[in-house]
């Protein structure tokens, strides 16, 4: 279950700088390098895995997925975040609060990190110590900027509009009377910029993708610069990743049915499940090795296991040793599988997007086998009981089944970019450098059946609603569909598109309009009672 923080002095800088704050807030942790401590680079590599390890996007892929279209409410759910869900979004609430304070903790290691540089260390001569020293700053660099990236993504109410009001700004380590302003859009990127500028020339080549590499930093530049309405300089990064990251997209196959074809409707390739199975009914042979948890035969199912880099451009590494987050508590109690008391499950809406292509390998990467699929569920008087679609994008790995590393950035995402740029240039049908021929190839690498069509599209409105909607498919729980439709729902009038049977209730509100205020999250409410200079979004108290 996510985590809640007790904070003790609200704003952010009073409690990085006083020692009687929360353990979860204090910038030393027990048995961690003060900064009188770190007088070498071995010392300051290992200051920097100890933040390293923190940063996450966990409180983002749980907003995104409880807020938005992507969950209904779970069998297993006692009341957890079902306000969030109903879309009552207000100063108080706890992922607005852990993206805002979590993100600054980075920041604010990152300064300190840097100032020890500055202060402690004189530059090495040694080359090989030189290269991990520079290495060492690159990173930092390029956290700081990808934190700050996160912040103005949720915070700011227009990326595209560099006047608009962004977030607060520092390079240096606040004191406790510190109390900065929230500045323009335009400030926060221009740091942003030349952060991943000296991370890009000054980070280790051989650095792999669980740390910052040219790659990641080339795919965060490709997302930001999409965002903020800048299609040149999204397509230039985005094609240089797909072009020298030396990655492919993942594909679904080996994953056939056998011959003959499964009985079991749950496994068929054409049909979404029978009426109402047992959560034991017998698995087919082709998709117990689908799900094997030690050897899977699918290299899509394999990277989301673990087991594969895949596609993953940079990951947040969640080992099986030690304590570290699990990601799928977001979403259930203690496993991915029926059994595991789901909080919150796949939306029949998306669910019913997954089905309705055939050989679509994301319907079984993303919906665990256990599930109990109602057919008749629209007509059922306990539909919560009897339609259970267990979300099992993270299945954990080894010893802990809610525990997976997070993926950041995927080479799918780097090919939408291109589409959505493509788009805005005008090349929408084609099978080459088309939006057309960008979509089939995702397709085509997602289904086990073969190739699938080429879209044909009537204009570039409906271009970016393919977009869009693959994009549902695709990135679900991955923390992109609340800022998918803040970005594209204005363009093409759609918004959240939940099923009646989404809440648990029903009668509740299935969404919100495009341009509604939630849209940019509030300034948590212990940052406005802090801090004096900080100003709030529009439309909340």
């Amino acid at each position: 279950m996510k985590r809640i923080k007790v904070i003790f002095i609200s704003t952010f800088f009073a409690f990085f700088m006083l020692s009687s704050c929360e353990d979860a807030y204090n910038i030393v942790q027990d048995g961690e390098l003060t900064e009188a401590d770190i007088n070498s680079v071995e010392e300051m590599q290992q200051y920097f895995n100890g933040f390293y390890g923190r940063v996450s996007i966990s409180d983002q892929i749980g907003f995104t997925g409880i807020f938005t279209d992507e969950c209904s409410v779970g069998r297993g759910n006692g009341g957890q975040n079902k306000s969030l869900h109903r879309f009552f979004l207000t100063t108080g609430e706890q992922f607005a609060s852990d993206i805002w304070f979590d993100n600054y903790e980075t920041i604010n290691r990152a300064n300190r990190l840097l100032r020890i540089a500055a202060n402690n260390l004189e530059v090495p001569t040694d080359p090989t110590e030189l290269a991990t020293y520079n290495s060492i700053l690159a990173q930092t660099r390029a956290l700081r900027a990808f934190s700050y990236f996160q912040l103005l993504t949720y915070f700011s109410t227009d990326l595209t509009d560099d006047d608009a009001l962004g977030v607060m700004l520092f390079t240096n380590v606040p004191g406790a009377g510190d109390f900065y302003p929230r500045v323009a859009n335009g400030l926060v990127f221009a740091q942003i910029e030349d952060d991943l500028n000296f991370a890009f020339n000054n980070v280790s080549p051989t650095a792999t993708y669980k740390f910052v590499t040219k790659e990641m930093i080339n795919a965060l530049r490709a997302r930001m610069y999409l965002y903020r309405g800048n299609y040149t300089l999204a397509k230039q990064y985005a094609q240089d990743v797909i072009t020298n990251s030396g990655l492919s997209l993942t594909v679904a196959t080996p994953v056939t049915p056998p011959s003959p074809a499964p009985t079991n409707p749950f496994y068929s390739v054409a049909v979404g499940g029978p009426t109402h199975p047992s959560a034991g009914a017998p698995t087919p042979a082709w998709n117990t090795a689908f799900y094997g948890a030690t050897n899977p035969p699918s290299p899509y199912r394999r990277m989301w296991q673990d087991i594969d880099r895949g596609e993953v451009i940079w990951a947040l590494d969640r080992p099986t040793a030690g304590t570290w987050e699990a990601v799928a508590a977001n979403f259930t109690t203690n496993n991915t599988t029926i059994s595991g008391s789901p909080l919150y499950e796949v939306s029949r809406a998306l669910f019913n997007k997954f089905t309705a292509t055939p050989g679509d390998v994301r319907r079984y990467a993303n919906v665990d086998p256990t599930s109990l699929i109602n057919q008749t569920y629209a007509t059922s008087s306990n539909y919560i009981a009897t339609d259970v679609l267990v979300i099992d994008k993270y299945p954990g790995k080894g010893a802990f089944p809610t525990r997976n590393d997070i993926k950041v950035f995927r080479l799918s995402e780097m090919y939408f970019i291109l589409a959505e740029c493509l788009a805005n240039e005008g090349n929408i049908n084609g099978t080459s450098n088309s939006v057309a021929s960008v979509i089939k190839q995702i397709r085509d690498a997602r289904n086990f059946l073969g190739p699938q069509p080429l879209p044909v599209y009537a204009n570039a409105t409906e271009a970016l609603s393919g977009i869009l909607a693959e994009r549902r498919l695709e990135l679900c729980f991955e923390a992109h569909r609340y800022i998918d439709i803040k970005r594209l729902g204005p363009v093409t009038g759609e918004t959240f598109d939940r099923d009646d049977t989404d809440d648990d209730i029903l009668g509740q509100p299935l969404s919100i309009p495009n341009n509604d205020y939630r849209f940019t999250l509030p300034i948590p409410l212990d940052e406005l009672v802090a801090n004096p200079n900080i100003q709030q979004n529009p439309g909340y108290l």
